[in-house]
C-alpha cells in the first residue's frame, strides 16, 4: 500500500496563487461520434423539409432531396472535420470568438456545398450568398446544441460528487470504519493504521475539487482502498476477485464511477448474507473499447433492492462523457448481479 499521511485531507490547504490570465475553455466539441451522427441527421432533416417546397409529388420530392443532399452532406461533414481539427486553436480563444469561428466555418461549408451542386448541375448563377447564410444558420443551431451538451455535463458531475461525498460521510459508514480501526489498535496496530490510511484516501478523492475524467487505474486504486476497509469489517464473508487487463488501465471515465458500484455490491451482496458473498471486478480491452464488469452474488431468494439511484447516477455520467460510444447494463441472473460498462479505450 502506498504511504499516505493520516487525516491529511483535513489539514488546511495553502491558497492557490492568483492567475492573471485564466485558461480558456472549449465551448463546443465536435470530436465525438454521437455528435457527428446527430449533426448529419439534423442537416438531412432540414434538407428533407426544405425539399418539400415547390415539389409536385413524392417522386419529385425524393429526387430533389437526393440532389440537395449531394451538396449538404459533404458540407456538414466538412464543418465537423474542420471544427474537430481546429479544436486546440479554438480552445485558446474567448467564447465569443469561438462562436464567430464556428459560424464562419458554417458559412464556408455552405458555400462549399453550393459549389458542389453547381459543379454537378452546371448552374450559371449559383446562390453563393444564400448558401453561405444557410450554412451559418445551421452551424448556429449545431453550436447551440453542442454548447448545451457541454454545459449539461457540469451540473451532473457536481451533483454526483456531492452525492458521493454525502454517502461517504454517512454516520454509520464512518462509525463502522472507526470502530474497526479501534478494535485493531492494540492487537494489530499496523492493520488499524492501514484502515485509517484507506479512509483518508477515500475522503481525499471525495473532497478533490477536480471534475475532469480520470484513468481507470485511479478508479481501481480507489475501489481497492474501499474494499480494504470492508475486508477488515466483514473478514472471510467478503471474497474479492480481481481480473484486470493492463491494456485497459488508461481508459478515461468520470471520477468516482467505479467505487459506488463496488459499494452497492457490498451493501446488497455481503451485508444481508450470513455466509457472505463473492465480489468480482474485471476489466478487459477489446479492440478500441474497454469492458468493465462488477459482479456479486446475492442471498438466495433476494431480488434487486434499493432505489437504483447510484446506478442511474453512474449511467448518466458515463453517457454524458462518452455519448453513444458508452454502454451500461445491469441485471440479476441466477443469483448473480452484474453491472457491465463499455467505453472507449
Amino acid at each position: 500500500m502506498k504511504d499516505s499521511q493520516i487525516l491529511s485531507v483535513f489539514q488546511a490547504k495553502p491558497a492557490a496563487p492568483a492567475k492573471t490570465a485564466p485558461a480558456q475553455h472549449l465551448v463546443f466539441d465536435a470530436c465525438h461520434l454521437g455528435v457527428v451522427l446527430r449533426a448529419v441527421a439534423f442537416v438531412e432533416l432540414v434538407v428533407m423539409v426544405g425539399a418539400m417546397y415547390g415539389t409536385q409529388n413524392f417522386a419529385d420530392w425524393l429526387g430533389r432531396t437526393a440532389f440537395v443532399t449531394g451538396g449538404a452532406l459533404p458540407a456538414a461533414l466538412a464543418w465537423l472535420l474542420a471544427s474537430c481539427a481546429a479544436k486546440r486553436p479554438l480552445q485558446r480563444l474567448h467564447p465569443p470568438v469561438q462562436w464567430a469561428m464556428g459560424l464562419l466555418l458554417g458559412a464556408l461549408a455552405g458555400a462549399y456545398g453550393c459549389g458542389l451542386i453547381a459543379l454537378v448541375a452546371g448552374l450559371e448563377a449559383p446562390p453563393w450568398l444564400g448558401s453561405a447564410c444557410t450554412g451559418a444558420l445551421l452551424a448556429a443551431a449545431l453550436l447551440a446544441g453542442l454548447v448545451w451538451r457541454a454545459k449539461a455535463r457540469l451540473p451532473a458531475a457536481t451533483a454526483a460528487r456531492l452525492a458521493e461525498l454525502q454517502q461517504r460521510i454517512q454516520p454509520h459508514f464512518l462509525f463502522n470504519t472507526l470502530n474497526s480501526a479501534i478494535a485493531l489498535v492494540r492487537a494489530e496496530p499496523a492493520k488499524a493504521e492501514a484502515v485509517l490510511e484507506n479512509l483518508s484516501d477515500l475522503f481525499r478523492s471525495a473532497l478533490d475539487d477536480r471534475g475532469e475524467p480520470v484513468d481507470l487505474a485511479q478508479e481501481v486504486a480507489l475501489a481497492r482502498s474501499y474494499l480494504a476497509i470492508e475486508q477488515v469489517r466483514f473478514g472471510a464473508r467478503l471474497q474479492i476477485e480481481w481480473s484486470l487487463d493492463p491494456m485497459a488501465q488508461a481508459a478515461r471515465l468520470p471520477p468516482l464511477l467505479l467505487q459506488p458500484l463496488v459499494e452497492n455490491a457490498v451493501k446488497h451482496g455481503v451485508e444481508p448474507s450470513a455466509t457472505g458473498a463473492q465480489l468480482r471486478i474485471s476489466t478487459q480491452r477489446r479492440g478500441s473499447m474497454v469492458v468493465i464488469k462488477v459482479t456479486n452474488t446475492v442471498p438466495a431468494g433476494q431480488g434487486v433492492s434499493g432505489h437504483g439511484l447510484a446506478l442511474a447516477n453512474v449511467r448518466e455520467r458515463l453517457l454524458l462523457l462518452h455519448d453513444v460510444q458508452a454502454k451500461f447494463q445491469a441485471a440479476l441472473i441466477d443469483g448473480v448481479y452484474q453491472v457491465r460498462m463499455e467505453l472507449p479505450a
